[in-house]
């Protein structure tokens, strides 16, 4: 089976998956049995694509996410967001509260409130529990190994001889399982609602529906599988309309314009680590002469100072990203921005004494922590290069290079036991855990590793186990 099938299967199995696991009925799966499927899943998820978790990229459609679930109310798991690169028009939910935006997604995407429509949505087929009382309880596999084998398949068996679901095949069920319109419409009417209470104009659906609705009329061939799992956006699209029709809140005030800074900063973020780079350069240059959204306009200087600082042209760097502190002076993070454009250029004592000044104005700016460390770890100052990667890693416990940075500083300081610790860190979550075990073994085993880190490889290495074992 190919990757792009693969992929296919595996977002179209889970996206309907995920909203079956609330623990409403008997026949659901427990809170238990979803996030252990969850903590699989993740892993098989990092093993086959990467995941986008920088500091900032983390925390910006993180606190989005959360801006949903405080309208939504309290919740049973402790959601994550994730942006995976892949050119795929895709984003789903799955099980434990994990929601994957793919960033040919959000290539596609106009402004904040369009993003925040489409991860309403999704939250909405996971509150709403899509399908689960079509799932058959009453044979003989469980729904844990059930929804394991519907892993597997959506994977593909190649993938499986070094995976964590090998072996987690069960009976080869095919479940034919999509959204019917019924759902679509409920999960709209949801999202719908939490716009409104965010004071986030619903119209924004109205355009993401537009955008869904040309790709179905002009992409021949295979559709995206968004729209294949998520279908009829005619259909939603007229119905949304009609809500927007009825809204009373479209008049007056209600609806403030949204600042989609931060937005078209994620965007051109992601975009730079997705897109070829001469695509992402034309695609700025194509940005800064559109003229129609000005915000988006100005951040296209922000896309080309990244582009610059790859070619190691500080001067046209710098004189790109002055446009935008220009224009947005009170925006602290376009100072780590500025820091890290010097870092790469060798200017390490410059973004040394911003990031300073950054982490002294907040502390708690992981953006500002990591990168600072970065450069501690460059000048040799590597204390206090370690003390910002434990930092960051405590905060931010799934983000996968922080360990590579703590194993880097480790062995610097002379300490390659502990570096092999990090290193299993490392490779466990960038989904390979076939390697991770062998580091964590003799990490666990190790007299000259510290005994609390000898214990925490211990306790991975049996949650390990027990997730392989889970059928």
């Amino acid at each position: 089976m190919n990757l792009g099938k693969s992929l296919q299967h595996f977002c179209c199995w889970f996206a309907i998956l995920a909203v079956c696991l609330l623990p409403i009925q008997a026949s659901a799966l427990s809170i238990g049995e979803e996030r252990l499927i969850g903590e699989r899943l993740l892993y098989s998820v990092r093993g086959e694509f990467p995941v986008l978790d920088d500091p900032d990229i983390h925390h910006y459609i993180n606190e989005l996410g959360q801006q949903v679930l405080t309208a939504a109310g309290p919740q049973f798991f402790d959601y994550h967001f994730y942006v995976v690169l892949s050119p795929q028009f895709n984003a789903f939910a799955a099980p434990a509260g994990l929601v994957f935006f793919y960033t040919g997604l959000i290539e596609t995407m106009k402004n904040e409130d369009q993003l925040l429509s489409v991860l309403a949505h999704e939250i909405g087929h996971v509150v709403s529990r899509h399908i689960a009382q079509r799932l058959d309880k009453g044979g003989k596999i469980s729904a844990t190994t059930m929804a394991l084998a519907l892993a597997s398949l959506a994977l593909g068996i190649p993938a499986l001889s070094q995976g964590i679901f090998a072996g987690s095949l069960a009976a080869g069920q095919a479940l034919q399982l999509h959204y019917s319109r019924n759902d679509e419409e409920q999960a709209d009417r949801l999202s719908f609602q939490w716009m409104q209470e965010m004071h986030r104009n619903p119209e924004a659906m109205e355009g993401m529906l537009s955008t869904m609705r040309r790709i179905t009329r002009y992409r021949s061939g295979k559709l995206p599988q968004y729209l294949l799992t998520h279908p009829n956006p005619e259909a939603r699209l007229d119905y949304v309309q009609s809500m927007v029709a009825l809204d009373d809140k479209q008049q007056g005030s209600y609806y403030q314009p949204t600042d989609n800074f931060a937005f078209f900063r994620f965007q051109f973020r992601v975009l730079q680590r997705s897109m070829d780079h001469e695509d992402f350069r034309v695609y700025c240059v194509n940005a800064m002469d559109a003229g129609q959204d000005k915000t988006r306009q100005l951040l296209a200087h922000f896309g080309m100072a990244l582009v610059e600082s790859e070619e190691l042209n500080l001067e046209q760097a710098m004189a790109h990203l002055h446009k935008v502190k220009a224009a947005y002076p009170g925006e602290g993070i376009l100072d780590i921005d500025q820091a890290v454009i010097l870092a790469d250029n060798q200017r390490l004592a410059e973004a040394r004494e911003i990031l300073e000044r950054v982490v002294r104005r907040d502390p708690e700016d992981l953006y500002g922590v990591y990168q600072l460390g970065l450069v501690e770890y460059r000048l040799g100052e590597l204390s206090a290069a370690e003390q910002r990667f434990k930092k960051v890693a405590k905060e931010l416990p799934e983000y996968a290079q922080v360990y590579y940075e703590q194993g880097r500083v480790a062995a610097a300081l002379g300490s390659q036991e502990v570096s092999r610790y990090y290193l299993g860190l490392f490779n466990l979550y960038t989904g390979k855990t076939k390697v991770a075990k062998q580091y964590l073994r003799k990490a666990a085993k190790d007299q000259k590793v510290p005994e609390e880190l000898r214990d925490q490889a211990q306790q991975i290495l049996d949650k390990l186990k027990k997730l392989e074992k889970a059928t």
